[in-house]
């Protein structure tokens, strides 16, 4: 029996190949050890069977963003029943159709850009993009949200007038939403730089008891079929 070496070297012995092409076919999901895919460029082998996969390419892994529709109950941190914790290949929603295949390393570092109350539900992105950072976080200003909201009480005119415009919340002036009835118990609000907290302030000042709060949209991105506890990958021509 040989002495166990890592995978990557032992890769690029049998190929042959470089040390750095031989990691980009492991962490791409193109080398199996004895029938199983493996991803770990420092997994040790001894005189396990080591094949590469048809098809095969040596390139690097781009960033992915994953959108999640999360549940109700779950965290927006990185805590105990966190909606990071989602992020599974079991929690992949089945009608994705990006076409990604789906690596190890799209889980990595993915960073959550636009936070829901534990209590809400509905789209949070995740993501390795610089870009997309960059759109929801540095620019989150710009981009508009999309929220149903069902409620219970009385609202006449002057209340969704005011939901429309004229709040505050946390001591400062809202900026001017569009709030209207989606059905008897619905409400649809959209509008930007909306914060944790402030729908359901909102509508208290209103005199209406939040139900529940879902979000469905992002910029042009919108939630769509995708089932709640899973998620896909954003599609080449989404925008935020």
């Amino acid at each position: 029996m040989t002495e166990p070496i890592r995978l990557s070297k032992r890769l690029a012995e049998l190929l042959p190949c470089s040390r750095r092409e031989a990691e980009l076919y492991i962490e791409g999901g193109w080398v199996t050890v004895d029938g199983q895919r493996v991803e770990e460029a420092h997994f040790r082998v001894g005189d396990q069977r080591i094949e590469l996969l048809p098809g095969a390419t040596p390139e690097p892994i781009h960033p992915v963003t994953l959108l999640l529709n999360k549940p109700s109950g779950y965290g927006s941190g990185n805590g105990a029943n966190s909606a990071q914790q989602l992020l599974t290949a079991e929690h992949h929603w089945p009608g994705d159709t990006a076409g990604m295949r789906l690596l190890r390393k799209h889980f990595a570092h993915q960073q959550s850009t636009t936070p829901l109350e534990t209590d809400a539900s509905g789209l949070m992105v995740f993501t390795q993009s610089r870009g997309v950072l960059r759109r929801l976080v540095d620019d989150a200003a710009s981009v508009e949200h999309e929220y149903v909201v069902e409620v219970s009480g009385q609202l006449d005119a002057k209340g969704l007038a005011r939901l429309c415009q004229g709040l505050s919340f946390e001591g400062q002036a809202l900026p001017p939403l569009k709030v209207s009835w989606q059905s008897e118990n619905r409400l649809r609000f959209a509008g930007k730089r909306f914060r944790p907290g402030q729908i359901g302030h909102m509508c208290r000042s209103v005199g209406l008891q939040v139900l529940s709060i879902r979000r469905l949209r992002l910029g042009g991105v919108a939630m769509g079929k995708l089932e709640a506890g899973q998620w896909r990958y954003l599609l080449p021509n989404e925008r935020f």
